[in-house]
């Protein structure tokens, strides 16, 4: 690791960046487009349950400890990295749709290069201290589950028409324009969890370690409101 942080700072924003909801979402839906067109809906629906299943379970773990504390302190667990888990269960899959038509051992090929992709990015969230490394762990073993159990059920489908060449150019292009777009997520996940909880801050990090809690709510005004939601949190 000490070697590790050795390397360009900028290097690893550029890495995590790879794992943010603005470009990993839409490669997502774009994936199930081109499994609509290209085999079939079923396929693609396929695909949007399980990723958003996965999806769903980052954001369970995110507002459990948001809202009420809800974490692994001997772990320093607080809920499952979803750049690592998005990046993780995403670049596969888009790899092996971009392959589908070659080889089984091309298709294998992309499927692990996908997965290191998912990993470095885990990586860069742990060295920019953005989770712990359990959450980053968490987060790949989801993302790879989720892959893999879809590129399972889609590995026998019969070939298609549908080239390689479109399928690439389009997700390449799609992840240009997507790489720096920014989206909001931990900012609506922590409204939601006030909201669902009733309080007024969220937990923090460094005080749920150190075992204190976050003061009950008491009635608050739309600028403290506005306060608590830009209040920092890991």
């Amino acid at each position: 690791m000490p070697d590790m942080y050795e390397l360009p700072i900028h290097l690893w924003f550029s890495i995590t960046r790879l794992g943010g909801a603005g470009l990993t979402l839409p490669l997502a839906i774009a994936i199930a487009l081109w499994l609509a067109i290209g085999y079939s809906g079923r396929l693609a629906l396929g695909w949007l349950v399980i990723v958003g299943a996965a999806a769903g379970l980052v954001t369970l773990t995110k507002l459990a400890f948001l809202g009420w504390g809800v974490g692994i302190r001997e772990w320093d667990f607080t809920g499952v990295s979803g750049h690592a888990m998005l990046s993780t269960a995403v670049y596969p899959v888009a790899l092996f749709l971009t392959l589908l038509p070659a080889r089984p051992r091309f298709r294998i090929a992309g499927v692990v290069l996908g997965l290191a992709a998912g990993l470095a990015v885990g990586l860069s969230r742990v060295v920019l201290s953005a989770h712990s490394p359990s959450e980053a762990v968490a987060g790949c073993i989801v993302g790879a589950l989720a892959a893999i159990v879809f590129i399972r059920l889609a590995w026998d489908v019969k070939p298609s028409k549908l080239s390689a060449v479109p399928v690439a150019v389009s997700l390449l292009m799609l992840a240009a324009a997507m790489h720096d777009v920014r989206v909001p997520t931990q900012y609506w996940i922590t409204h939601i969890a006030l909201h669902l909880s009733g309080r007024d801050r969220p937990f923090i990090r460094a005080r749920w370690k150190a075992g204190y809690q976050v003061p009950r709510p008491v009635p608050a005004s739309p600028v403290g409101r506005s306060a608590a939601l830009t209040f920092p949190f890991a």
